[in-house]
């Protein structure tokens, strides 16, 4: 929405004859204009006179009529005032029901059974789990999901259909799940893309040797979502995997069987332990994109490293599920800060692993720290990604609450075994001017700081901190490890696959490699920001061992390169580019052949 004031020296104003000045309609150029009405004018009897000259509401436009300093009654004003207000109050609440239909699902939060229990649960063991997450105040924190994984099934009758366990769940699984919702939770439930499960294979249950999905996909999802109304599902790959299933094909046919259902409101999880490919995106809420989660520092830090790159996956209420939570389950506290921390500030799904009868007291109150939560529950549904790798180090960001706005979540990670020394230039955050920082995790304001961060994080440790600048700088760089490649996956079947690589010798240690060879297989940064617009100069960094060709396109004007060779050192080409106000995309691939291994590149005003 845009208001245009038009102004003169005296008289009314029309369309016609008066000159326009157009400014965006946002907040800040609302409460703006109403502190033009205030008391204080009235004093000097001098206002602006406001009246609406058109109204486009399919374009979400406003144009208004401004003389200059006319002089009115304090009675006029007064009722001026109010009919302005009026429409105030009437404009912001039809920009706030705009924004509110842009609103996208979060990281889903609650409790999951398999960490603790693998299949040895109950319709009892569920139910008190469901109490205790009530009484330790965990709902009112967000947690709201209580999700029952492998180890329910019974049998399979002459019909194929699926009856629960008797001894575990005599009263069947209708009745945990009203129980559940009775608290008002959400109820979850599992299966397996296969015929058998991995509790058949990793923990010997024989009730789970046939009672995957394989061959039962719409019987199971009308019995589980429609006829036991649960409300997440847990979809494993064990079974798939034994029978050398096409991942793709498989979720798809599973997800296509939920959707016949009519139900619209499912959460899907793909659990195939490896980032599966950008298509799980169209078919799940979040996707495994690690093995098995264990209680070990190991295998937290693990998990971390495999995401650390994925950032461009999550996007639009789409996330990378890092796995349960295995807090209260063993860790240091300060690993359990780590753990917490950074499922957080990289926007994993929150899923409570331990038994909730006896968590620890550090552990709950961890679970419940509002702020890290407001990172992972964040509107703009962001992953963190790495600015700066320095040794075993680490510092990620993110924005939150506004996209290119003045606050920022940063994460300084030290995964080693020694102190770590952080260096943190702000303007690597694009920050500028003085900023606010507060620790999230001790959740104590650190006061104002100018031009860099300097912090000692131990070993096994986070710093998680909340930035607000007075400035947002235009950024200059853009990593290759940010890009989104279409092409990508994890899961080790493909012959030369897209990946990315480590690299000493490239500015963030990362780099693209095996990036072209056919048009699909190509690096998109789809948000290359210019405040302004107009013409730059675009350095690219890129390392290859003989001629080879990279074709750019910036918002779809194509520039070729050929004969690129830098003997497998980093070297740079400079092309000028012309950029459009706000966000622009760029791509790198090469159709016909590959292209060199990308480093970043960097864009500068001419």
């Amino acid at each position: 929405m845009y208001f245009s004031f038009a102004s003169k020296d005296k008289g009314s104003c029309n369309v016609s004859t008066c000159k326009f000045i157009r400014f965006p309609l946002n907040s800040y150029t609302f409460h703006a204009l109403i502190r033009f009405f205030t008391p204080q004018f009235s004093k000097k009897r001098t206002i602006f006179h406001l009246s609406i000259l058109i109204c486009h509401w399919s374009k979400l436009r406003l144009c208004i009529s401004l003389p200059r300093k006319l002089s009115i009654s304090t009675k006029d004003y007064k009722r001026m005032k109010k009919h302005l207000i009026a429409w105030g109050i009437l404009s912001t609440m039809f920009m706030a029901n705009t924004f509110a239909q842009k609103d996208i699902d979060r990281p889903i939060m609650g409790w999951s059974s398999w960490n603790t229990y693998h299949v040895n649960i109950s319709e009892e063991l569920i139910k008190q789990q469901a109490d205790a997450l009530i009484k330790h105040g965990l709902k009112e924190a967000g947690y709201n999901y209580i999700n029952i994984d492998d180890g329910f099934f019974g049998h399979r009758d002459e019909t194929g259909k699926m009856h629960p366990h008797p001894d575990r769940f005599p009263n069947g699984m209708k009745v945990v799940s009203d129980y559940i919702h009775s608290l008002g939770l959400k109820a979850g439930i599992y299966s397996d893309a296969g015929d058998n499960t991995c509790g058949s294979i990793y923990d010997n249950d024989a009730n789970g040797v046939g009672s995957g999905l394989y061959g039962h996909e719409q019987q199971d999802m009308d019995l589980y979502l429609k006829e036991w109304n649960y409300d997440f599902i847990k979809i494993d790959y064990c079974g798939g995997r034994e029978l050398g299933l096409d991942e793709e094909k498989r979720y798809s046919t599973i997800c296509q069987a939920i959707a016949n259902t009519g139900r619209t409101d499912v959460s899907i999880n793909i659990c195939r332990w490896a980032f599966p490919g950008t298509w799980a995106k169209r078919l799940a809420r979040s996707w495994r994109i690690s093995p098995d989660i264990r209680p070990r520092w190991n295998s937290v830090k693990g998990i971390i490293e495999k995401n650390l790159y994925l950032s461009a996956y999550a996007t639009d209420g789409h996330y990378n599920d890092m796995d349960m939570l295995e807090i209260g389950r063993g860790l240091k506290p300060n690993e359990e800060e780590v753990h917490f921390g950074m499922w957080c500030i990289m926007s994993s799904p929150l899923l409570i692993g331990c038994d909730m009868n006896t968590i620890p007291d550090f552990s709950l109150k961890l679970l419940k720290n509002k702020e890290l939560i407001a990172l992972n529950q964040d509107v703009l549904g962001l992953q963190a990604h790495v600015v700066q790798h320095e040794n075993e180090s680490y510092v990620l960001v993110k924005d939150i609450e506004r996209k290119r706005g003045l606050t920022r979540a940063v994460a300084l990670y030290n995964p080693s075994d020694q102190p770590c020394d952080f260096i943190v230039p702000f303007e690597t955050l694009e920050l500028g001017g003085n900023v606010k920082v507060r620790d999230l995790i001790k959740q104590k304001d650190l006061g104002k700081m100018k031009e860099e961060i300097r912090q000692t994080v131990q070993p096994h440790s986070v710093m998680i901190c909340k930035m607000e600048a007075e400035k947002r700088l235009e950024p200059v760089s853009y990593e290759a490890e940010w890009a989104y490649l279409p092409c990508y996956d994890d899961l080790g079947k493909k012959s030369k696959p897209i990946v990315y690589v480590p690299a000493s010798d490239c500015s963030g240690r990362m780099k693209i490699s095996r990036l072209g060879g056919r048009e699909e297989n190509f690096a998109e940064w789809s948000e290359v920001y210019s405040e302004k617009g107009g013409n730059y100069e675009m350095t690219i960094f890129y390392s290859c061992d003989k001629n080879r060709k990279l074709e750019v396109s910036v918002n779809g004007t194509k520039t070729v390169l050929k004969d690129l060779n830098s003997n497998n050192e980093v070297k740079s080409v400079t092309i000028p580019v012309s950029l459009k106000q706000g966000y622009n995309t760029v791509r790198m691939g090469n159709n016909f052949g590959w292209a060199p291994d990308i480093d970043r590149f960097t864009v500068s005003r001419q």
